[in-house]
């Protein structure tokens, strides 16, 4: 058994990344390489072919290694309903609530879980190459860690650090994030991989061999920035950085407004979208930013019923009403599809309080009733289902279109057929041949700027003997998953 973690200075550091670029140019040498990542936590997730849910994240990076996707390489995977609380989904099964408070002790069941798949993938593969998570730094948190260090731990997984220096910093957070793990941990951290830098490398060198001088640790390479990079994303994170624009930015271009729900789950469905030429697509959580578009998408969220109050609060339910009355074309998926309906009833109190019923939109003729049951399922030949609630009903009125089918705008073919009817737009994009390119051009800039040989070699022969402990060193804490 091989295995290597790929560690992170931050969240959003660059570990999905490189993993997902160490397991195509791994797999481009005939080796049978599965990612994994222990915990995710994510509203963004997909239904694998025997009908059980595991992170985007590791369904891609999965493609990536051109292998089936399966649970064992995301064992759990953690759904925020709140700001405390996350839906545990175990080895693609809904496992019940966590909350933040039972981050070391009500979750050593999901420890061992972890840790058995972990076992079970490594024993099936040749390289294991596993995804952590934020930062293996987090102290308060070491305890109750089988995500990073206490993974890399339990599998004696040599680990390499990345770090994002477009943030600035970077130097430092390698330096902090192996100077404050205890000995044992340090023990496993080879060295570092530099993630979005612009300019000349060389420049960088300096740095690095002062790094090494005060680290005892090699960086494994420098990967550049590109604007041609794109993953299937883990959450909203990314979202940050779509804001709303006024007018169009392309011409002709037709504008695509997607509200941004607070609660906003498979953001991916306006990816496809996002790749036509023809379309301008935009995130947006005001009335005005409805104003100007010419086609409306409620997409999907994790908790229907807040978030249509969210939409009713920020008076976003007029402005949907409003452009539907003008004959302009809306499409609802999953959640987005049941607040068009005309009711939600939550019986079993599966989103918050039993009894709750409300009114939806009142665009489609459809009724919602939430059950304890979960409802996973995939499609031919593109799509899948993730929810609770049973919806029925006619899902189409005139301009406005409701779905449960999450993916299906994946599917060239349909794609093309719905923006013909809905926009007169022709398509003129491939999205699972955009994604291959993609992963290729990923696989592409790991080769080219990372020593993957030497990155192979770490994960079969382990992390190297006699790493120096830097200081402060934390202690070894009692109790850990480790």
């Amino acid at each position: 058994m091989s295995g290597l973690l790929v560690a992170g200075t931050t969240s959003d550091a660059g570990k999905s990344v490189v993993t997902t670029g160490l397991c195509r140019a791994l797999a481009r040498r005939g080796l049978r390489v599965a990612p994994y990542k222990a915990q995710n936590m994510s509203n963004n997730s997909m239904v694998t072919r025997d009908g059980l849910e595991m992170g985007r994240a590791q369904w891609v990076q999965a493609l990536a290694a051109r292998i089936e996707p399966e649970v064992a390489m995301n064992p759990v995977l953690l759904k925020p309903g709140s700001e405390r609380r996350s839906h545990v989904v175990v080895m693609g099964r809904p496992a019940g609530e966590v909350s933040a408070r039972d981050f070391v002790d009500g979750r050593r069941h999901l420890a061992a879980a972890a840790h058995a798949a972990y076992d079970d993938l490594a024993g099936r593969v040749d390289v294991v190459v596993a995804e952590g998570a934020g930062s293996p730094a987090e102290i308060n948190l070491r305890a109750g860690d089988y995500v990073n260090m206490g993974l890399a731990r339990h599998a004696g997984l040599p680990t390499v650090v990345v770090g994002d220096i477009d943030r600035g910093g970077v130097f430092a957070a390698f330096l902090g994030t192996v100077a404050l793990l205890p000995p044992g941990d340090q023990a496993l951290v080879a060295g570092f991989v530099v993630n979005k830098f612009r300019g000349d490398v060389s420049l960088l060198a300096p740095g690095l061999d002062q790094l090494a001088a005060a680290t005892g640790r090699r960086t494994f390479g420098v990967l550049p920035w590109s604007p041609d990079l794109w993953l299937d994303g883990e959450d909203a994170l990314d979202l940050e950085a779509r804001r709303e624009r006024s007018g169009r930015s392309g011409g002709d271009r037709a504008v695509v407004a997607v509200v941004r729900f607070p609660r906003i789950s498979n953001v991916t469905d306006a990816d496809a979208l996002d790749l036509e030429p023809g379309l301008d697509v935009r995130f947006v959580t005001t009335p005005q930013g409805l104003a100007d578009a010419d086609l409306v998408v409620l997409p999907g969220t994790r908790a229907t019923l807040a978030d249509l109050a969210w939409l009713r609060e920020r008076g976003l339910d007029r402005a949907v009403l409003d452009h539907a009355a003008a004959g302009r074309p809306v499409l609802g998926i999953c959640g987005g599809c049941q607040v068009l309906g005309r009711r939600i009833a939550d019986p079993h109190g599966v989103e918050g309080d039993s009894g709750a019923e409300v009114e939806g939109l009142g665009l489609l003729d459809l009724e919602t009733v939430f059950g304890p049951d979960k409802v996973l399922r995939t499609h031919e030949p593109a799509g899948y289902e993730i929810h609770h609630g049973r919806t029925t009903g006619e899902r189409v009125a005139g301009a406005v279109t409701g779905t449960m089918v999450h993916g299906r705008l994946e599917d060239d073919a349909h794609r093309a057929a719905y923006l013909r009817e809905a926009l007169g737009v022709t398509s003129t994009a491939s999205f699972p041949a955009a994604r291959e390119r993609r992963l290729d051009l990923l696989g592409d800039l790991v080769e080219e700027h990372l020593d993957v040989g030497a990155l192979l070699d770490l994960a079969t022969r382990g992390a190297p003997a006699g790493l120096p402990v830097l200081a402060p060193g934390a202690p070894e804490p009692a109790g850990t998953h480790a």
